[in-house]
């Protein structure tokens, strides 16, 4: 299995960040951590709130644990409430279930890590997710929609 590797995730933060600027988002936090959810680099941009390091971590941590962005981790928490409730228990409280985390895949379509971005709208933290990991020429679960794996996508109505 390969991982993410610290250029790339500094690729992925600082893109991310300059974009939340240009856009004039809220002072934004974004983490990019390896499979198994080892923290791999983390920026916190000044004037952002306190326990951003911990969302952004709990973002990424939902993403890599159910194979799918943390968007779709809330929308199964709010069809299956007692489901989510007990895997974020069982995750030791760790699961943050709400939009800004997503899978990052290398070229192959394979897992190489996940980014946790917290301090916007769900959406907006999604968007720069989404436009670093594409930054730093990695793929996202979109991305590989086609490549003939299950990648925890929802089907399209």
């Amino acid at each position: 299995m390969s991982t993410i590797t610290l250029a790339q995730a500094e690729r992925i933060i600082d893109a991310a960040i300059a974009l939340g600027a240009e856009l004039n988002c809220r002072p934004i936090s974004v983490i990019v951590v390896e499979p198994g959810c080892k923290v791999k680099a983390f920026k916190k941009e000044d004037g952002a709130s306190m326990i951003r390091f911990e969302m952004a971590f709990g973002k990424a941590y939902a993403a890599l644990s159910l194979g799918r962005s943390s968007k779709l981790v809330r929308e199964r928490a709010v069809e299956r409430p007692i489901f989510m409730r007990y895997l974020i228990a069982a995750s030791g409280e760790q699961i943050f279930p709400e939009g800004g985390g997503m899978l990052i895949r290398d070229e192959a379509g394979e897992v190489i890590g996940a980014v946790g971005v917290t301090g916007d709208t769900e959406d907006r933290d999604e968007e720069l997710a989404i436009h670093g990991i594409h930054a730093a020429g990695l793929k996202t679960d979109e991305d590989c929609r086609g490549m003939g794996r299950r990648i925890g996508l929802l089907p399209k109505p």
